[in-house]
């Protein structure tokens, strides 16, 4: 029986211009990240015009970083093919590159504007998590970020996943794993707890961000040993060693901050306060 994928990647077109779900759907997680920031620093009384001018300068910084990040882990392809560097109408972006990205935004605008870089990206890290919870629907409409072949029946009679998600996973007359939806799930998982530690909790100033480091890295380190497209570094997935670094990095900081100021404690004298 021929199945039809349920969703195009087209949305819709101006003119001859074709606009895709992957780049809507990415923009759209972004606002939503905003919004849970904005929503954070109302609370907590914090300035939301400094949190708004980081997130303008992350979001296409990030972009950028995301692509190099893409681009140079596939230098075999692009190298011959220079004219699609730029082009990531339909994917071709990684995660990783773009934390990076805004990891740096963060740390350069909070050296400018005397603020404590603990205490941005404590605020903004379920955000940062929300965002790719969403954004991984984008490469469910690309039909890309899947793991290995399965069967229709563990699809629908094991994961018990609804027609339109099981159709779009069937690709080039085969079905497959959808790991963007596993690492989606995770994600929003994540975000929960997070934000109901961070307002319960009152964690060492430091800690939501470097949990967020943590958990999405076990995440993505166990979904990217499913995916069949993962970025390598030799015979070695990319995404799986950044994650090991992430995790070390996040447990290590965590130690070195536990006796660090408060969420909530209002002072900031300097970038690592």
């Amino acid at each position: 029986m021929m199945v039809e994928p349920t969703f195009d990647r087209v949305a819709f077109e101006i003119g001859s211009l074709p606009i895709y779900w992957y780049g809507m759907i990415i923009a759209f997680g972004a606002m939503l990240g905003l919004v849970l920031a904005l929503f954070e620093a109302k609370r907590i009384n914090y300035d939301s015009e400094r949190l708004v001018d980081v997130v303008i300068w992350s979001i296409p910084i990030s972009i950028v970083f995301a692509r190099v990040y893409y681009v140079v882990f596939q230098w075999d392809y692009y190298s011959q093919n220079l004219g699609q560097i730029i082009d990531i109408r339909q994917g071709g972006i990684a995660i990783h590159g773009a934390i990076f990205g805004a990891l740096l935004v963060v740390v350069i605008y909070s050296m400018r504007k005397s603020m404590s870089f603990w205490k941005v990206t404590n605020i903004l890290a379920p955000s940062l998590l929300l965002g790719q919870a969403v954004g991984r629907w984008g490469n469910f409409m690309n039909q890309e970020a899947h793991g290995d072949e399965t069967t229709r029946s563990f699809l629908e009679e094991t994961l018990r996943l609804p027609d339109w998600i099981v159709n779009q996973m069937f690709i080039d007359g085969v079905y497959y794993l959808p790991t963007f939806l596993f690492e989606s799930v995770w994600n929003i998982l994540g975000v929960i707890l997070l934000v109901v530690w961070r307002v319960v909790g009152n964690p060492p100033r430091g800690y939501i961000f470097l949990s967020y480091l943590v958990w999405y890295s076990v995440g993505r380190f166990y979904i990217e040993g499913l995916r069949t497209d993962s970025l390598m570094a030799g015979d070695l997935r990319t995404a799986q060693i950044v994650s090991i670094l992430m995790i070390v990095f996040g447990i290590v900081m965590m130690v070195v901050r536990r006796k660090a100021k408060r969420y909530d404690d209002p002072s900031e004298k300097g970038l690592f306060d």
